[in-house]
């Protein structure tokens, strides 16, 4: 199988307020599939490349219309979880949906989109903190069950949307950075996969005591999943994952997950049903290892990447794909999967925008002006100093000294309030 190649297209924005109007109106009518319009009957025909059937080839530069549609559909899929997370301390739903799964998706303004949300993920992070702080709702699985929106997409989708970093629990696992084996097929291990060690973490720790979710976010994941694969397996179905942030890595994970235990076949010996990761924001996930297992298991994964964002180049902001090697200095590289489609966007007066998912969303939709001077220096002089930093640090990279250059860089994530 080819390997995938990153692709970038600038598509610049000016330095303004994030599109106030979007969030006065409802996404129902923006987001409802009507069967009878040219787009959706192309879409029925087309999904496959849309899904990354052939590496987003001819469609990235210039972005295909088709293509740009659906990112911001699954797009709004996923800030459906920051719409629906409850945030209020007093609130007895605290760290957790504010609405029941038939709800939610009418309660965010996406109740024209066709989905039925089938469960709800939890996750709960192996680290040091309140209890009241360490289970929490980071995002749900939903079902293409509309017959217009089924015969508009082309197949039965299955959805998995996730949202990003939130709680201190959060922080505190994704500043984890160290590599770790992934481990996650016993009969096969493969110690050469190596993922993100918070991100892991996040994804296979099990909290007994949590009374939404069943087992780790892992086994919640799998288990739904391969549910909905047994029901609709004389379908044709897809298996969209889509985040931000944090939620990109999770999704990776799961992507791959799913490809290594083959529990995207829809029957022994069948063609599987194609994975496809849309990340908005992401850091890396794992190591060359893991980006070229993902390639040969056929995950086919998108970045929506803001060039002026800071978290896209973490962890392995010096030790990375670009690095020239598997390893340097005696650390393992870390590697990002899959294609780039690279956004352009930087506010002076509210620099946490640049990693904010509704300026993602508003970019895509609206890429027509060019950034300010100005603000783009800012920012590269910003990345600049970062990395001087990390090289009067880091000139033997190895050990602890390594984990706190991750820190503080993680730090300077923090104090920008990006999620």
């Amino acid at each position: 199988m080819a390997s995938m190649q990153a692709h970038t297209l600038l598509l610049p924005m000016t330095g303004v307020p994030i599109a106030s109007s979007l969030r006065k109106s409802s996404f129902k009518s923006e987001m409802k599939l009507n069967a009878n319009t040219r787009r959706d009957s192309t879409l029925a025909g087309e999904w496959r490349k849309i899904q990354g059937a052939n590496d987003w080839a001819d469609l990235i530069n210039p972005l295909s219309p088709l293509l740009r549609d659906e990112l911001v559909r699954y797009g709004e899929l996923v800030a459906a979880c920051y719409k629906a997370f409850d945030l209020d301390p007093r609130s007895r739903r605290y760290l957790n949906c504010k609405y029941g799964q038939a709800q939610m998706l009418d309660e965010v303004g996406l109740g024209g989109a066709g989905y039925q949300v089938t469960k709800y993920i939890y996750a709960t992070p192996d680290v040091c903190a309140p209890m009241r702080d360490r289970s929490r709702w980071v995002g749900y699985v939903a079902v293409a069950v509309d017959g217009d929106a089924r015969r508009c997409l082309g197949r039965r989708d299955v959805v998995v949307a996730f949202r990003g970093t939130v709680t201190r629990a959060e922080w505190a696992a994704n500043m984890m950075s160290a590599l770790r084996a992934a481990d996650l097929d016993p009969a096969e291990p493969r110690p050469e996969v190596r993922a993100e060690s918070g991100f892991l973490n996040l994804y296979t720790s099990d909290d007994g005591a949590n009374r939404f979710g069943q087992g780790s976010c892992r086994e919640q994941l799998l288990g739904e999943i391969a549910r909905l694969v047994r029901v609709y397996g004389g379908e044709e179905i897809s298996i969209t994952l889509a985040g931000h942030s944090m939620g990109s890595a999770l999704a990776l994970l799961l992507g791959y997950d799913l490809a290594e235990l083959g529990l995207n076949r829809l029957r022994p010996g069948g063609e599987p049903a194609p994975i496809t990761v849309y990340s908005f924001g992401g850091p890396r996930a794992g190591n060359t290892g893991f980006k070229r297992r993902c390639d040969e298991l056929g995950v086919k994964v998108l970045r929506v990447v803001n060039v002026r964002d800071p978290v896209t180049k973490l962890p392995g902001l010096l030790l990375n794909e670009s690095s020239g090697g598997r390893r340097a200095g005696g650390v393992e590289c870390y590697a990002h999967v899959g294609v780039e489609l690279g956004l352009d966007f930087f506010d002076l007066r509210n620099p946490a925008a640049v990693h904010d998912l509704r300026t993602y969303i508003t970019l895509l939709k609206c890429p027509k002006h060019a950034a300010k001077e100005e603000d783009v220096n800012l920012v590269d002089q910003m990345m600049e100093k970062v990395k001087k930093m990390v090289q009067q640090q880091g000139r033997k990279v190895v050990g602890w000294p390594w984990q706190d250059m991750v820190r503080q860089v993680g730090n300077l994530v923090q104090t920008l309030s990006m999620i």
